[in-house]
C-alpha cells in the first residue's frame, strides 16, 4: 500500500484560479516526469463514458462508465476538511463511525436538505494488484445545499452534518446516505474524501494515506440542481466548468463517478478507486 505524504495544500478560493492553477499543476508535473517520459497517468479510480442524458426537472439519467486503471489522483483537503489539519476535528469525536451523514451528531440533531443520495465507494489496492483494500476506513464530506461546511461556514459552526467515516468491507466497500452537494462560487460540485488504513488510525489527518475529490456528472447536477433549494446552484455550475475548475483542470477523467436512479426517489453513486 501506497503511504502519502500528509497534503499541505490548502484549496484557497479568495485567490483565484490564476494562483491556484500554476501550483497544482507544478506538483503533478513533477511526478508525471518522475513516472517516466511517457507520462504515465498517476491517478486511477473507475472512468466513466458519459451519456448524453434525457434528464428532466425531476430525472437524472443513469451516466454509464467503463473501467479505468492507475493511482487515485491526490488533492488538496481544501479549507474545511475538519480532519485536524485545519481547526476542527471531528474524526475524534464519538458518533463519526456512521454511514447515514445527513444529520449531525452529539451536541445538535439537525438535518441536511437535499436531493437524497447513496454513495457507494469501493476502494481497491493499488500496490496489492487493486485487489479489495479491507478494513481500512473512509471519510467523507461536502458542501450542504446552500454551498456551506458544516464546522465552519457561519451559520452552520456547531452542526457537523454531512461528514462521516465507514470502514472498508471484504469487498473494500463504504456507503453513505448523503444529499446532492451544492455547486458554489468558483468550484465544480464535487464530494471530499480521505482514505486511512484503519478505523484506529482514521483519528488525524497524519495517518491518512490518500485524499481526494470526486467530481460529479454534469448531467446530473443539472437536473439536482432545476429543484426547489437549489437555485444559486443553477447559476454558479454555469460559470464554471471542469476544465476551469482550479483542482480537476489538469485532469478528472478517473473522477467521475457513476450516478443512476431519479431525482424524486433519491440517487445512487458508485465510485472505484485505486490507492
Amino acid at each position: 500500500m501506497r503511504v502519502n505524504h500528509r497534503e499541505s495544500e490548502i484549496e484557497n478560493h479568495d485567490i483565484g484560479l490564476d494562483q491556484d492553477l500554476p501550483r497544482l499543476l507544478h506538483r503533478r508535473g513533477l511526478l508525471q516526469l518522475v513516472a517516466g517520459a511517457s507520462l504515465i497517468p498517476l491517478a486511477g479510480c473507475t472512468t466513466p463514458e458519459i451519456t448524453t442524458p434525457s434528464a428532466s426537472d425531476s430525472k437524472a439519467s443513469s451516466e454509464s462508465s467503463t473501467p479505468g486503471s492507475g493511482e487515485l489522483p491526490e488533492e488538496t483537503a481544501g479549507p474545511y476538511p475538519g480532519d485536524g489539519s485545519n481547526g476542527a476535528n471531528v474524526l475524534a469525536e464519538s458518533g463519526v463511525i456512521r454511514s447515514d451523514i445527513t444529520s449531525s451528531f452529539g451536541g445538535s440533531t439537525t438535518r441536511a436538505d437535499g436531493v437524497p443520495l447513496t454513495i457507494t465507494m469501493t476502494i481497491l489496492d493499488f500496490a496489492g494488484d487493486s485487489a479489495p483494500l479491507v478494513g481500512a476506513a473512509v471519510y467523507l464530506w461536502h458542501c450542504n445545499i446552500d454551498g456551506q461546511y458544516s464546522l465552519y461556514s457561519s451559520g452552520v459552526q456547531n452542526e457537523n452534518y454531512l461528514r462521516g467515516v465507514q470502514e472498508t468491507d471484504a469487498s473494500g466497500q463504504v456507503t453513505f446516505r448523503s444529499i446532492f452537494p451544492a455547486a458554489y462560487d468558483g468550484r465544480w460540485p464535487h464530494i471530499h474524501f480521505e482514505v486511512y488504513p484503519s478505523l484506529a488510525k482514521a483519528t488525524n489527518s497524519q495517518n491518512k494515506i490518500a485524499t481526494s475529490q470526486m467530481a460529479l456528472p454534469e448531467a446530473t447536477a443539472a437536473a439536482v440542481y432545476a429543484t426547489a433549494g437549489y437555485e444559486q446552484s443553477v447559476s454558479n455550475l454555469s460559470r464554471t466548468s471542469l476544465e476551469s475548475d482550479n483542482v480537476f483542470s489538469d485532469g478528472y477523467d478517473l473522477q467521475i463517478p457513476t450516478v443512476t436512479g431519479e431525482v424524486v426517489d433519491g440517487l445512487g453513486l458508485q465510485f472505484s478507486c485505486a490507492v
